[in-house]
């Protein structure tokens, strides 16, 4: 079965097929980096992220690029603040978010583009849409795009520009008196006081927030890409400003799948600080493991809406841990058997687990069901805590199915193969015990504790100054 995605721009499943055999050019908005990301930025990241492993299960290279927006009026209320450039704040928070990224088992994208490093190619395009007359220049340097002059605005939110421009307030693009049209949106402002700014042919100024995207996408992965993604409040305006201004200036369709995962309330509510139910990923982390977080955030379909709770989220730490028990205690006792062929019976046993396997693909198939697909793991589960109940069953049989429950679960970014992490005092005499064969020309030894540590995330590095080590 091919995969099959629910296409925003045709309203409808349809089957993947890639620009460029075997290869996802994928791209995924990301943050704006100025505070802690909340739950709801997660939602699209762990998503997304699990989109991408699926991909590459099957086969596929994918090359997957992810912005920060690291200029932005929010960025530079907090940085005047604290007194500080716009580029601490930035920075700072883009060094949190991967923190949180990497708590939730998000993969860093092939690619992190910084909006603030990729201004000559957003002047670039400004120029190519002025040049053909998609976009022009106000007298105080402001560029804005010409939103009539691209035929098919409207086609990723299906909404209509005469409808806009009608009265539907909560649809319009902000106005200005220097504007042609109410719809024009902006491509460049000129500075204000206290911002940080870069020269232009038309003023100094900053870029606007939808150019950033087109030209990133445009520079890492190519006039034309397989999948747009991230959250539904992006369709619109966003989104659809952004296939305006890339369709406009390269002449070829943007993106060929968009996808866009539903809203993430709190105890039925939308999540608004006024409310007090605001919850950062850090907040989370505080009171669950954010493999938590994660199994969380998959055991509903990425189009539903998903509410969030103290109840829920206690389902899905008990439902994680289900998974984590089942392989602790295969992995014991697998340590306690004698390597063993697999016997006939056995071998006939697996093929009921390549059919949790294929309800897992199909689940996935089916425009990334993770809801589905963590049903067809939790039966791998279930199958597994039986067969452990016979004494006689062989090693190589329990490592199979051990090995496929990690596999699946892998997919879905969930680590459920616990490492025991040492503790420092473990590593310094670990680091002791090698520095002592060395010096006995054990090196055989030496060599054993390196491997020993690196398997469990400790990289060691001789210098001068003695050995330096650092968790990975």
């Amino acid at each position: 079965m091919s995969i099959r995605i629910y296409n925003t721009l045709s309203k409808s499943m349809e089957e993947f097929t890639p620009i460029e055999a075997g290869k996802v050019r994928m791209y995924v908005c990301g943050p704006t980096v100025y505070n802690f990301i909340h739950i709801g930025n997660a939602r699209p990241m762990i998503v997304f992220d699990t989109v991408r492993r699926y991909f590459e299960h099957k086969g596929y290279e994918v090359n997957y690029v992810s912005n920060f927006t690291d200029v932005d009026d929010k960025i530079i209320k907090a940085a005047n603040e604290e007194g500080v450039e716009a580029s601490v704040i930035s920075e700072r928070f883009i060094e949190e978010c991967k923190k949180d990224m990497a708590g939730m088992n998000v993969r860093p994208a092939t690619t992190h583009p910084k909006a603030t490093e990729e201004i000559p190619e957003m002047l670039d395009m400004i120029s190519t849409l002025i040049d053909k007359g998609h976009a022009y220049a106000a007298e105080d340097g402001t560029v804005y795009y010409r939103t009539r002059s691209f035929k098919e605005y409207g086609k990723l939110s299906h909404k209509n520009l005469d409808d806009l421009q009608g009265g539907n307030r909560e649809l319009k693009v902000d106005g200005a008196e220097q504007k042609e049209d109410s719809l024009d949106f902006v491509l460049w402002k000129p500075k204000k006081p206290g911002e940080p700014y870069w020269d232009s042919p038309w003023c100094k100024g900053r870029p606007g927030w939808h150019i950033e995207c087109s030209c990133m996408s445009k520079k890492y992965l190519g006039e034309e890409i397989d999948i747009h993604a991230g959250g539904e409040d992006l369709i619109f305006p966003h989104h659809e400003n952004e296939i305006a201004q890339s369709e406009a200036a390269n002449g070829k369709t943007f993106a060929r799948y968009w996808m866009h995962n539903a809203f993430l309330n709190i105890d039925n509510r939308k999540m608004s600080k006024s409310l007090g139910n605001f919850f950062t990923v850090r907040d989370i982390s505080e009171k669950y493991d954010l493999q938590v977080l994660r199994f969380f955030m998959l055991s509903a379909h990425y189009r539903s809406p998903l509410n969030f709770s103290d109840e829920l989220m206690e389902a899905a730490k008990s439902g994680y841990e289900r998974i984590i028990n089942c392989v602790s205690d295969l992995s014991f006792l697998i340590g306690k058997k004698e390597n063993s062929a697999l016997s006939d019976e056995e071998k006939e046993l697996l093929t009921k687990v390549s059919e949790f396997e294929k309800s897992f693909d199909d689940a996935m198939d089916d425009d990334f069901n993770t809801a589905d697909a963590i049903a067809a793991i939790f039966e791998l589960v279930k199958f597994a805590n039986n067969e452990i109940k016979d004494e006689g069953r062989s090693r190589e049989f329990l490592e199979a199915l051990k090995g496929k429950i990690v596999e699946l679960s892998d997919v879905c970014g969930l680590i459920v193969e616990k490492k025991e992490e040492l503790l420092d005092s473990d590593i310094e005499a670990l680091i002791e015990e090698r520095q002592q064969a060395r010096k006995n020309k054990d090196f055989a030894r030496a060599d054993e504790i390196r491997n020993e540590l690196l398997e469990k995330g400790i990289v060691l590095e001789d210098t001068r100054e003695g050995v330096k080590w650092k968790r990975a």
